[in-house]
């Protein structure tokens, strides 16, 4: 299916797609990522109404400059998609950073919401993870073609075990465009220089946006092995949110895809709370 466009308040034209009828549920993808990584939930979700936006910078949306791939804008386009789509509210799913930007939204557009859930991210960020996104972030792989990095994604991919090939493919297929001169990352190469900036500025207070989710279903599945989302907090968010869906899914470091049973079981256990 070829994303559909819309045009946000400052005239960017801003890639989504848009799957199925039922519950409206907004899902929010990782910080280089885009629409595809949550192509697997399809087949899983018919029930229910999956909207699936490539951020501004990534996939088929505008290329805007390192300045504009910010949280509050990206969360305002967010807001903007719903306004163009005639809902009030939706259910969002957030992998890491898309994550981050529903924590946002609790805090600052909490009736957009109908419930949040959280892909391995939480209001306490390791160090560590960062660092390894560092190494990553703006520069294309060494790899020169899909085949290629699917055979060496089982050994660049730490944490993760037991992944069949045609995931990986898929994986990459959703990351990287192939080309003569080879593989080359779907996003602005400036989203380096977005990331380097939050990197190297002091660590900001997060749990306020946690806490404002308060009153939402929430749900929260972690990698067993991520870097990124460390056991401390996700027991701490866990003690502040008793109520709080959650699974740690085994062989998964950062981030879990999403269509392992214990994922879906927590995401379809956290619809069942909105409906």
């Amino acid at each position: 299916m070829k994303p559909t466009h819309f045009s946000a308040s400052d005239g960017t034209r801003l890639a989504y797609r848009d799957d199925g009828t039922g519950l409206p549920v907004l899902c929010l993808a990782g910080l280089t990522r885009n629409s595809a990584d949550f192509d697997c939930l399809v087949p899983h979700f018919t029930d229910v109404r999956l909207i699936r936006p490539d951020y501004r910078g990534r996939g088929a949306s505008d290329r805007t400059g390192a300045a504009t791939y910010t949280i509050p804008r990206e969360a305002q386009d967010a807001v903007e998609l719903l306004d163009h789509l005639g809902l009030g509210k939706a259910a969002v799913i957030g992998t890491s950073r898309g994550g981050l930007i529903g924590m946002f939204l609790a805090a600052t557009a909490k009736d957009r919401l109908a419930g949040l859930c959280l892909n391995d991210i939480g209001p306490d960020i390791a160090r560590g993870g960062l660092e390894k996104i560092r190494e990553y972030v703006g520069r294309n792989p060494a790899a020169k073609t899909i085949d290629d990095l699917v055979a060496r994604l089982p050994g660049q991919m730490t944490g993760f075990a037991n992944v069949p090939d045609e995931r990986w493919r898929a994986f990459a297929q959703g990351l990287y465009d192939e080309t003569p001169n080879g593989l080359i990352n779907r996003y602005d190469p400036a989203l380096r220089d977005s990331f380097l900036a939050t990197f190297d500025a002091p660590p900001a207070d997060l749990w306020p946006w946690f806490d404002a989710c308060a009153g939402l279903p929430l749900a929260l599945i972690r990698g067993g092995n991520s870097d990124l989302l460390m056991p401390e907090t996700a027991a701490e968010m866990r003690r502040r949110r008793p109520d709080m869906q959650f699974a740690e899914v085994p062989d998964r470091g950062h981030v879990p895809f999403l269509d392992e049973p214990g994922s879906l079981r927590v995401i379809r256990d956290w619809l069942a709370q909105i409906r």
